[in-house]
């Protein structure tokens, strides 16, 4: 991967801007605590959210001290850890791969990568959370980042995937956090999930639609959920996907290294 010495990065703003929230915020949210002893705020959006309005990536310097980091989020049971252990099995012959997973109170999805071998144990690290999912990896991130650099500085990988726990449509992560965002929804829930909207549909880099073959046995509709997909995203990339057949992984390891190439060739 294209390393620089010099660390920093230079913000791309979207239309929206972007904006640090390592410290949470307050602007036009509200404030609440839980059981992890910290007090954060969430945002109230005004709307779904627009795909052209989204965050954009931080285009930055410090590779070697954060190797370039891929956020896969998603509700509980659409199929994230299917979707990286999919993808470490793509790529880990061809390129050095690290994973951090996020629980609440567990490493239930690390267990379940290491006992599939997606990975050396070592090159995957568990983050339990104590408390909201979306906490730790949008208002303090702090956790995450840390092992994000661990494992920079001792593998030096070309990418790093962080699942984040279970969470609703308005989850997503901090551009701080990830260069590159993933949203799993999956056929079970419904086709009606796309046009719902929120942060993680409309908002993501790429929006995966998994379980596309449990589409007849839940009456779910794949041309809807594309339609109402494409119409919410602005046409922002969508793709369908059977992660635990390995069916669309290849097209969303396209999109990640295209983002990445992108990315760094800016950088420079």
């Amino acid at each position: 991967m294209g390393s620089h010495s010099t660390p920093g990065f230079k913000f791309i703003k979207g239309s929206l801007g972007i904006r640090s929230e390592h410290s949470g915020h307050s602007n036009g949210g509200h404030s609440h605590s839980h059981d992890h002893g910290h007090t954060h705020t969430h945002d109230l959006p005004d709307g779904p959210g627009l795909f052209d309005q989204r965050d954009l990536p931080m285009y930055r310097t410090d590779w070697n001290q954060r190797g370039f980091t891929v956020g896969v989020g998603g509700p509980v049971g659409s199929g994230k850890t299917a979707l990286v252990l999919a993808l470490c099995q793509l790529l880990r012959d061809d390129y050095g791969v690290c994973v951090v997973t996020n629980d609440i109170f567990t490493k239930e999805d690390w267990e379940f990568l290491n006992k599939h071998n997606a990975l050396e144990a070592e090159r995957m690290r568990a983050v339990e959370t104590g408390g909201c999912p979306h906490a730790a990896i949008r208002e303090d991130y702090s956790m995450n980042m840390a092992e994000v650099r661990e494992l920079t500085q001792k593998y030096n990988p070309d990418v790093i995937f962080i699942e984040s726990g279970g969470d609703n449509l308005a989850a997503n992560f901090s551009r701080e956090l990830a260069d590159f965002i993933i949203y799993v929804i999956d056929v079970a829930g419904g086709d009606k999930i796309p046009r719902k909207g929120g942060p993680g549909v409309t908002q993501s880099d790429l929006l995966v639609i998994n379980k596309t073959d449990l589409a007849d046995a839940v009456g779910a509709s794949l041309q809807v959920m594309v339609t109402d997909a494409n119409r919410m995203r602005h046409d922002g990339p969508v793709v369908l996907t059977q992660a635990k057949n390995g069916i669309g992984v290849q097209e969303v390891a396209s999109h990640i290294f295209k983002a990445k190439e992108l990315q760094q060739k800016l950088s420079q």
